[in-house]
């Protein structure tokens, strides 16, 4: 399985602002953040209508750490569906069930969460499941395996998880360590600053 496995403070640098990489531990890139990357901290340049879009799409790509391949076909599926091509993008992003692990708070970083269901720790309707690209559906119920619940990363997690305010289209029980997927949520409703028309027009340049 293909992965991306880049150094995630310098992906943070380029976009100049935090990508929840780190998850909990994301403070600790407080100050780093003002210079890209590169000797001396690259140079800052005026951005071309080209480089602001291809800004937005890396941005996104590299939130839900999606590999520009994988980001494609997703991309693609998303105009083919009715609607707004970017929201379709974002609400096909956010089913991916290594994100609703990330989002139910059993993982502090989307990365986590990918390597939790690569490691068969994640059961989908009281079925283990590997494959950190497969799609949640509305009503699906999202659980830790109970061999995996004494891990000392997922209960970190989930005590940070605790103190943050769970989003309206997932309902957890953190005792039990497992959610239920409820609903799709609308593009307003997930909490991201991206420039979705600007990706859009990336890719019908």
């Amino acid at each position: 399985m293909a992965t991306d496995r880049g150094p995630r403070l310098k992906k943070s640098r380029r976009e100049g602002e935090s990508l929840g990489l780190f998850g909990y531990r994301d403070e600790a890139t407080k100050g780093k953040l003002d210079t890209p990357p590169g000797q001396h901290g690259g140079k800052k340049g005026r951005s071309s209508n080209y480089g602001v879009m291809l800004r937005e799409k890396q941005k996104l790509r590299r939130i839900y750490g999606v590999l520009e391949r994988q980001f494609r076909l997703i991309f693609a599926k998303a105009s083919r569906m009715k609607g707004s091509t970017g929201g379709n993008l974002l609400q096909l992003l956010e089913c991916r069930l290594d994100n609703v692990v990330y989002r139910m708070g059993f993982a502090c970083t989307r990365r986590e969460g990918r390597q939790m269901v690569s490691h068969r720790s994640i059961m989908v309707n009281g079925v283990a499941v590997n494959i950190p690209s497969y799609v949640v559906k509305p009503g699906d119920i999202v659980e830790v395996r109970e061999k995996s619940k004494k891990q000392l990363r997922i209960q970190a997690a989930t005590e940070s998880a605790q103190q943050q305010t769970m989003l309206e289209w997932l309902k957890v029980d953190f005792k039990q360590l497992l959610g239920e997927f409820a609903y799709i949520p609308q593009e307003d409703e997930i909490p991201l600053q991206i420039d979705l028309n600007k990706i859009v027009e990336f890719y019908s340049r």
